[in-house]
């Protein structure tokens, strides 16, 4: 099951990959290890039970060589039962299970720009959202993408004063379902566009997307920056998928 050809592996990530100065040397290329990395994104394997043997080649490198390299490479919101546990873990009782939840972002097409850390599962969409909207905002930023003027639709969920006022503090053009929960709104007091916020389909659409990723499906990692760097993989794939497609004639 290949996520990507080793050609794109090559071509679009091993150049982003930091090269340490210690550590044990590479000898097997990096672009097979990024190949079993992606297996256990697609197939939702455990580290443990990864075929290293047909991937990597006989007497190459053991599972635990594959995690250190994900691991060092990882260093430099959707609801997700948590088997392990882990950070930002909470009991969530619609799931009867631990889950964890993570904010995303996407563009009107449908591309995957960012998500939040994960946040524990049994508080609604809003809880920590100061520091969750933050967090998706910066990353943004350091990918040199313009926040001022932006145009956010979002649902129900976000429907409250204060991240109205969070996104209007950053010039964010917030266009934000309204909740029956919280009592009629004013049309006086706040805009909503309903023909606008019919785009947000797009954000469901790659969020369905990931879907296909199945370890994103069933969250076994304890360390809340590896469970970011699987989705942020996730992410470089259907992005990588979408330039390819440009590229054909």
């Amino acid at each position: 099951m290949e996520a990507l050809s080793e050609d794109s592996i090559n071509k679009w990530i091993v150049p982003q990959l930091s090269v340490g100065k210690r550590g044990p040397r590479l000898h097997v290329a990096a672009s097979k290890i990024v190949g079993a990395i992606l297996y256990k994104l697609k197939t939702g394997c455990q580290w443990r039970l990864l075929p290293v043997k047909e991937l990597l080649g006989e007497g190459s490198l053991g599972w635990q060589a594959v995690f250190y390299h994900f691991q060092r490479w990882a260093a430099d919101g959707s609801q997700t039962i948590c088997k392990r546990g882990g950070e930002w873990v909470g009991f969530q009782a619609r799931k009867a299970a631990r889950t964890c939840n993570s904010l995303f972002l996407s563009d009107d097409t449908g591309l995957l720009l960012a998500c939040s850390g994960p946040t524990a599962g049994n508080h609604h969409d809003l809880f920590e959202i100061e520091r969750v909207f933050g967090q998706l905002t910066e990353l943004l930023s350091e990918a040199g993408l313009e926040i001022n003027g932006l145009f956010l639709n979002a649902d129900a969920g976000f429907d409250s004063d204060e991240f109205r006022r969070r996104c209007s503090s950053l010039k964010i053009e917030a266009n934000i379902a309204f909740n029956p929960r919280n009592g009629a709104a004013s049309e006086d007091y706040v805009y909503f566009d309903p023909e606008l916020y019919k785009r947000r389909n797009t954000v469901e659409q790659a969020c369905a997307w990931l879907d296909s990723f199945k370890a994103l499906l069933v969250r076994f990692e304890t360390k809340a920056s590896n469970w970011m760097a699987l989705h942020f993989l996730a992410f470089t794939v259907l992005f990588i998928r979408k330039i390819k497609k440009l590229e054909k004639p």
